[in-house]
């Protein structure tokens, strides 16, 4: 009798067996995950639950984390080693509509929570501070409403958050520096209103895209970010000056700052002695276009060796477009059209081969039709000399 139940024991423990591989599959998942489970999938709407996809898989006949996955939960979520908790939920894109649970903040040893690309609304539980493992946050294009909860900047071990494409209101957080460990940040496609408050002092990637952010961009806030590659700021109604301090971050490779209404740029220059902010600079694309920034074309942009993208399109920029423009090496496109441009373009640009963009829809003279860059048309002379009626002292851009 002894043996015989040793026997069935023994069976009920060994689910798989091959020459390599031996699977246990005692159902050891803790209660508390499984509840947090049951509550996530019923908190979606069974009519956009597709047979194919794989919350339709979820099927708690089953224990979550037994192995082999052949029927049920065959996809959607993983398991810690030990098959005690939940550690990632990344759900398929099979457009799920329905609200997350506050009951997700059960589920304590979750790395990766990735609902993205469906149909979840509603607004983002402030229990999921809870999550206290968290590295891995993406609610991408679903509609999410309602303000980011501030409880959000309690996660220490976030690393990426992505809220982007959803339908979100109110302030960013105040506390957002205290996320340490971030390094990526997308908010992009929301409505989120007011200033920047201090950032996460380890980001690498920054996008608050078409929001309606507001105010100047202000150095306490972006202070200590020596790592920050990408800022994606574009479309929004961000106000000021944009101070020297920002370009001299020593890690910028791409920043777009275009759509806003800023009014004044200061680009410092190189020191001869120590090769300055240019010669060390990696910055690759600059985006300003579509400001209202008055005043000379900062000829220090021709000083930052990589720069190979640069658009100040359609600002009211006046006087001769900098010599130094033609002299950039490694520029490919360049966007100056829609300003108030006089003069001769540089010889240098209007001869080259390589560099695309547009010099048009300015106050240029001679600027060669049988060249690519003098496309579209110059601005009527009327236009140009209404524009340097008086020649009112512009405000200038430090360069």
């Amino acid at each position: 009798m002894q043996i015989l139940c040793y026997a069935i024991f023994s069976i009920s423990l060994l689910l798989f067996h091959n020459t390599n591989t031996i699977v246990l599959v005692q159902a050891l998942t803790s209660p508390s995950d499984i509840a947090a489970l049951r509550a996530f999938k019923a908190s979606i709407k069974p009519s956009s639950i597709a047979p194919w996809s794989c919350l339709a898989s979820w099927n708690f006949t089953t224990d979550p984390c037994s192995l082999p996955r052949r029927t049920s939960f065959i996809c959607g979520l993983t398991c810690t080693p030990d098959s005690k908790a939940i550690n990632q939920i990344t759900l398929d894109p099979s457009g799920y509509s329905g609200t997350l649970t506050p009951q997700i903040s059960r589920l304590t040893q979750l790395t990766t929570l990735d609902l993205s690309d469906n149909n979840f609304f509603g607004s983002i539980p402030s229990s999921i501070s809870s999550l206290s493992n968290l590295q891995t946050l993406t609610l991408r294009s679903n509609f999410f409403s309602g303000p980011i909860p501030p409880s959000i900047t309690t996660l220490k071990s976030l690393q990426s958050l992505d809220f982007s494409h959803n339908s979100l209101s109110g302030y960013l957080p105040n506390s957002m520096n205290s996320l340490a460990k971030l390094r990526r940040l997308d908010l992009s496609f929301n409505s989120l209103a007011g200033s920047i408050p201090k950032l996460p002092p380890n980001l690498l990637e920054l996008a608050i895209k078409a929001n309606s952010l507001s105010g100047p961009l202000q150095k306490q806030n972006f202070e200590g970010m020596n790592q920050l590659e990408v800022v994606e700021l574009s479309d929004n109604a961000l106000t000021g000056t944009l101070e020297s301090w920002f370009f001299s971050l020593p890690s910028l490779q791409q920043v777009n700052l275009a759509n806003n209404t800023f009014t004044a740029a200061q680009i410092s220059g190189p020191h001869p002695d120590s090769g300055g902010i240019g010669s060390r600079s990696n910055l690759v694309a600059l985006d300003l276009g579509f400001n209202r920034i008055q005043g000379y074309a900062p000829a220090n942009l021709a000083s930052f060796p990589a720069l190979s993208f640069l658009s100040l399109r359609y600002n009211a920029l006046r006087g001769a477009i900098p010599l130094e423009y033609g002299q950039i090496k490694s520029i490919r496109r360049l966007f100056l059209d829609g300003n108030f441009f006089l003069g001769k373009p540089p010889p240098g640009l209007v001869a080259s081969t390589e560099v695309t963009g547009s010099l048009g829809d300015n106050c240029l003279q001679e600027c060669p039709r049988s060249s690519q860059l003098c496309s579209p048309a110059q601005k009527p002379i009327s236009v140009c000399k209404r524009a340097y009626s008086g020649r009112p002292t512009p405000i200038p851009v430090v360069g």
